[in-house]
């Protein structure tokens, strides 16, 4: 999996590419995950529209760095998930677990609005 790393403000954003599965993927994930989650009130975005599977330790992932997020008082938000990705994230009754946005943009300023869950236009 490739990862790219931005920051709008204080938003970190993450944009994936390819599989989202146990090993390197995970680990890096993880890895970057982690130094965000120093950030007081941590704001992540992880762009997955472009990520084609997504198994257990993924999800695991994305589960565990939604958790510390919120107890520091932050938040990780989802963007543009594919079909694939959001089908299994439903199946596993995970789905409600993140605030999901079709844009990058929408998300970011998700995160100026009090984290309030934008409308789609």
């Amino acid at each position: 999996m490739d990862i790219d790393v931005r920051k709008h403000a204080q938003v970190h954003v993450i944009k994936c590419r390819g599989a989202f599965r146990l090993g390197p993927a995970v680990d890096e994930f993880r890895k970057l995950i982690e130094t965000f989650l120093n950030d007081p009130a941590p704001q992540i975005v992880v762009n997955l529209g472009e990520v084609n599977s997504l198994d257990s330790s993924g999800i695991g992932a994305l589960v565990r760095s939604q958790t510390t997020a919120k107890q520091q008082g932050g938040a990780v938000k989802l963007v543009n998930p594919t079909k694939f990705v959001l089908q299994t994230l439903k199946l596993v009754g995970l789905l409600n677990v993140f605030e999901v946005h079709a844009d990058e943009a929408e998300a970011v300023k998700s995160f100026e609005s009090g984290f309030q869950v934008a409308s789609s236009s």
